[in-house]
């Protein structure tokens, strides 16, 4: 083991230069939002966001069918190590809950397809990461994503900057996340 000197963070062999990639995913058949980050070094970076809307008379099938392709397009696109979605929020609209749980359904799928591993994450637990906050409001959310990115502006539409909190909650989750299975599997 190797001991930091006075005024060395941590030697050479400890420092972390890990590049890591995340789609994170605001579902949802009308707009599901979609947002790519990227850790480098103890960086976040925006590699890309946006919103898949889907026309509002077309049949479910068709919109669950574009979402698919499109995720998959990016999952293709930008090479992640993670698919990051936000989970189902049980609200007053179960039809809306329904629907939503279709749209993550396809975004999973898309990633299953392809081998990427999926992480969830409730309403609270990204707002949490990103606001401190778990009862933060999407202005506030977009107003820290535009921080820890390091944007010239909010992310807009609200579904994209969503999207990008979720990558956000993974990235500064995964780095714990992996240690605490480490240490279990250590243990065992």
């Amino acid at each position: 083991m190797r001991i930091a000197v006075r005024g060395e963070a941590s030697g050479p062999t400890r420092r972390m230069r890990v590049r890591m990639r995340v789609l994170g995913i605001d579902p949802g058949t009308a707009n599901t939002g979609y947002g790519v980050v990227e850790r480098r070094g103890g960086r976040l970076v925006a590699r890309d966001g946006g919103v898949i809307a889907t026309p509002p008379g077309a049949p479910p099938e068709r919109r669950l069918a574009t979402i698919h392709a499109r995720v998959a397009e990016l999952l293709d696109e930008h090479d992640v190590a993670c698919l990051a979605i936000e989970d189902l929020y049980f609200g007053a609209n179960a039809r809306s809950a329904f629907a939503v749980g279709q749209a993550r359904g396809v975004a999973m799928l898309a990633a299953g397809q392809r081998g990427v591993p999926c992480a969830a994450y409730t309403p609270q637990q990204v707002k949490g990461a990103v606001c401190g906050s778990g009862r933060a409001g999407k202005d506030q959310v977009q107003r820290m994503v535009q921080a820890l990115l390091s944007l010239p502006e909010p992310p807009r539409p609200d579904h994209a900057a969503d999207a990008l909190a979720v990558a956000v909650c993974h990235l500064n989750r995964a780095p714990l996340d992996a240690a605490l299975r480490a240490t279990a599997g250590a243990g065992a």
